[in-house]
This record gives structure tokens, sequence and C-alpha cells, in this order.
């Protein structure tokens, strides 16, 4: 199909136009777009180039470069746009030379290697070094095998990939030396380039690997609060340690950053892998010449194995990394005193799956369904513990992310707030890369707008002093709504859950409240 007439925009810098030209209902792959983008780029006159398919994250992800105009944001996810920065005569010339480009097939050297040894995250060409993959998933599989014969490394943003095909892919890639990281992969942050839902994080002697997004998030955030920083964050997708995948992405992520001299110290994030694939990573871990912190989420008791500590909580895994390192972990955090409200049940409505994770390990008994949104129809939360991830496909499926657009879980925090059975509510607020301009605003607006006899709020907020949103300004709107603010995921959870035991279990440790949580409030 022709594409749109491109719009063009200015410039701060002298002569140089912004274009984005629409392609409509042009799928391409992504192999074939980074080609592309990377010959553009080297045109003359051309300052900027990209080519991606139209979806949510992409336009993020233009926007935070300033390559978006407003065709690019009126197209839709089967469109593609080439965004352009340069003289008008260059990014005439520049157009004229897409459609070849799309159609020019890539060359192959069909070398491969005899055996596995990883790759840096960055060769000789960085522009080449690796895939980023956000397609709608049944195309996802064969995207990350053609990046993964090109010799790229894989991010796969996309979801609804099989389990089958996740397998086949970690293969490839283990079978090349490279790595694949996801499918649904949320986050990650390779030599210092955020990508997806990532914050901007200071450069520094840590690696992490995650099958956990918001958790590789938090754990990295606190990180960079303790004045520590990432030398690598490495998303697997969240099956990863499953036994069927068995650590694939996990061993191989291992291998490298074991052989990376800047990495000092390696952490692993993770829901409880199962038990033979733990057993496996740790015994790798342990081979890695260097310390390993897994945070391996419900672990009751921390546990040491030469030099790999296993904790159970993000905050501890924080707290372990900067002991280790040589600093002081913070003190433990006292929370304020607050009344409860009306109700019995806390009301956990989380953006992120890992602390909703966190939250369901303290009250296993917990409700994890509610009604779906729909516009103008009153939400009825369950008459028990709920504990939400309004980042699952439930609730997303035709909406954006929660972390992007805060629309359904302002109406559930709208329907806890005024539901007489809540005791207590839970709120993360996500900022960075990825992530909407104001995370914060909606919930405010919501708390503000139910000022009376109103249950307390607990909020945490997952960001740095460098992230877009101004951490510090989102903090602020949250405490000038009335929501208390807790500094860890885990600390919020374990407050709120001690607000809904009994009276003798106030301020309980995470393993007792859980023991007590079992019987009910």
């Amino acid at each position: 199909m022709e594409p749109t007439p491109p719009a063009i925009e200015g410039h701060p810098a002298a002569d140089t136009l912004t274009t984005n030209s629409v392609r409509c209902d042009a799928y391409a792959d992504s192999v074939a777009l980074m080609r592309a983008a990377q010959h553009l780029t080297g045109l003359p006159g051309i300052t900027a180039a990209s080519l991606v398919m139209a979806t949510e994250p992409n336009l993020r992800l233009l926007d935070d470069a300033r390559l978006l105009t407003d065709e690019g944001r009126a197209a839709r996810p089967a469109d593609l746009i080439v965004a352009l920065r340069g003289t008008a005569d260059a990014i005439e010339r520049a157009l004229r030379e897409v459609p070849a480009l799309l159609e020019q097939p890539a060359a192959s050297d069909g070398t491969e290697p005899d055996a596995w040894e990883p790759r840096a995250l960055v060769e000789a060409d960085p522009a080449t070094a690796l895939a980023l993959i956000s397609t709608p998933g049944p195309y996802a599989a064969a995207e990350a095998l053609k990046a993964l014969r090109r010799g790229m490394h894989a991010f796969v943003f996309s979801d609804n990939v099989s389990l089958d095909q996740e397998i086949r892919i970690k293969d490839e890639a283990h079978r090349l030396g490279l790595l694949a990281m996801g499918p649904d992969c949320g986050t990650g942050v390779l030599d210092g380039v955020p990508l997806g839902f990532a914050n901007v994080l200071r450069p520094g002697r840590v690696g992490l690997i995650g099958a956990s997004g918001t958790g590789l998030q938090q754990v990295s955030c606190l990180l960079d609060a303790a004045g520590e920083g990432v030398r690598q964050m490495i998303g697997t997708g969240g099956r990863d340690l499953s036994a069927e995948v068995g650590a694939r992405t996990t061993l191989d992520a291992l291998d490298l950053l074991a052989a990376d001299d800047g990495c000092e110290l390696i952490v692993l994030v993770s829901k409880p892998p199962a038990p033979e694939v733990a057993e496996r990573v740790v015994e790798r871990a342990g081979r890695a010449g260097k310390p390993v912190v897994a945070a391996f989420l419900g672990t009751e008791r921390p546990t040491e194995r030469g030099s790999v500590t296993v904790v159970g909580t993000l905050r501890d895994a924080v707290r372990e990394v900067t002991r280790t390192l040589g600093g002081t972990p913070a003190p433990p955090w006292t929370p304020p005193a607050v009344t409860p409200g009306p109700g019995r049940y806390l009301r956990a409505l989380y953006a992120g799956g890992t602390f909703a994770y966190e939250a369901r390990h303290l009250l296993p008994e917990a409700a994890t369904e509610a009604d779906p949104y729909v516009p103008g129809r009153a939400i009825t939360l369950p008459e028990r513990h709920l504990v939400l991830d309004l980042g699952d496909d439930a609730y997303t499926a035709g909406r954006p992310h929660p972390m992007i657009d805060p629309t359904v879980r302002a109406a559930h925090l709208g329907a806890a707030l005024t539901d007489p059975h809540t005791a207590a509510v839970v709120l993360d607020v996500v900022l960075g890369h990825g992530a909407g301009p104001d995370p914060a605003e909606a919930l405010a607006a919501e708390l503000e707008s139910v000022a009376d006899r109103r249950p307390p709020v607990i909020a945490f907020v997952v960001g740095t002093d460098g992230d877009p949103q101004n951490a510090d300004g989102v903090r602020a709107r949250l405490e000038k709504a009335g929501a208390v603010l807790a500094p860890t995921s885990t600390d919020a959870a374990e407050w709120a859950v001690s607000l809904v035991a009994q009276p003798d279990q106030m301020h309980a440790t995470a393993g007792e409240l859980a023991a007590t949580a079992k019987a009910g409030p």
C-alpha cells in the first residue's frame, strides 16, 4: 500500500526537520527494518533514522528520541513508521530508497560456532548487535530466529508466544552463542541502552538477570538509590525458570556475566523457580567466580551456598548486595501509625506482576480476579482480600498496560476507596522509559475525590532521579493526595498485611504474616 504523505516538523537544529512517513498495513520483519535504518542513518544529511511497527512501546521509544510526529501518533499497530531527521532534501532522497531497502535480502556467511561461547552484548558494530522484537505474538518467533541467525542477540518484547516456540528460540540462541531475552521480556539495560520498560540507571559493577520485569526495575532502582550502578540488566522472560524452559537464558546470561571483568556481582530475580531448575541455577552461579545474590521470591529463610546467597524478597536482595559490596544497607523501615479503614480486607492494585506475587505470598487466600473494567459500569469487589495484577492480559485486552494508561487501575481504585469492606489499599507507581508521562496523576485525582472516611492508601514508587517523570515530584503528588509512601514493594506489602492481620501480629515478619494470613483476617 502506498505510504501516507509524511508529516514534517521543525527541529531545534538549524535546517533540520523530523519526518514520519506511515506505510499502512505494511508489516516488515524487524531485521529488515534495522538494516534499512542503519543504511538510512549513513546517508548524507540524515542525522537519525528509525523504522518500526507502530506498536505502543515503539511509539514511546520514538517519542523519547524526539522522532515522533503527529502522523506517527495517528498510526495503527499494523502500520510501519519511517521516522527520519535531517535536511529536507536528504529526507526526500531517503524516502525514495525505503521500498528497495525493505525488499533487500539479508546476507549470511553460513558459519556457525562449534560450541556455545557467550558473545559480547555490543560487538564491533553496535547498530547490528541486538534486535528488539515487538510484533504480534504469532510473528515474534520467526523474527527472533531471523535475528539470531544474522548474529544478533534477540530482545523479544512480544507476548503470546507458545512454550514450544520459546524453547526453540532459546535453543537456537544457545547454539549460536547469543542471548534470547524473552518472550514477554519487559525490561533490560544493555551497555547503558534501556529496552522496554526500563529506568535511567547509573552505570556500575552489578549485573542483573531476571525472569521478572518489575522485580528487576525495583532492585535496580534501589541499588541506584544506594549509590550502586548497573553493568547489564538482562531480562529472560517470565517462564525461563519453569521446569519446561529450564533456565536456558538465565544459564547463558550467567556465563556471559561471569566472563565480564566489569561485572563484580550478579543478582538473579525470579518468582519461585521449579525446584530442579533452582538447583541447576544455584550450582551454575556458584561457578561464576564472583558473588551471586539470588532473589527467589517466597524463600522463607536466607541461605548461603559458597559464593551464592539466596533471599526471599526484593528488599533483602538489595540489602545483601549492598553489604557484599562493602556498603551499609538502609536501616529497617518503621511504618507510621495509621488507622485501617472500616472494613476487613486488603485491596492491592498493582501494575507490576512481581509486586502482586509478593503480596499474594503474604496473603495466599486473597482473590486474584475482579470484575473487568467496562466504561460506565460499576466495579464490584469480592468480600475477601484482593491482590490484582492489572498488567495481566485479562485487564489489558485492547488497552495499553497500566504503566502507560492508568484508566483501568483508577477505576478499580475508586471502587476500593468507596467499598465499606476495604481496610487498606496498596498501589505501585512505576516510572522510567516506556511508562506514562504522569503515572501518578490519575491515581492522585481518584484519592482526592474520596476525601472522607477513606481507608489508608500505601504506595511505593519505582524510579530514579534520572527518570523523565521526576520521581521526587511523583512522590510529592501522591503524598499531597493523601497516600502514605513505603520505601520498597516488600515494605508496602508487609505493612499492608499487618494492618489486616490480627492485632497481636502487627508489624510481624513476612514469614509470620504469611502463616497467619492462611487462617484469614
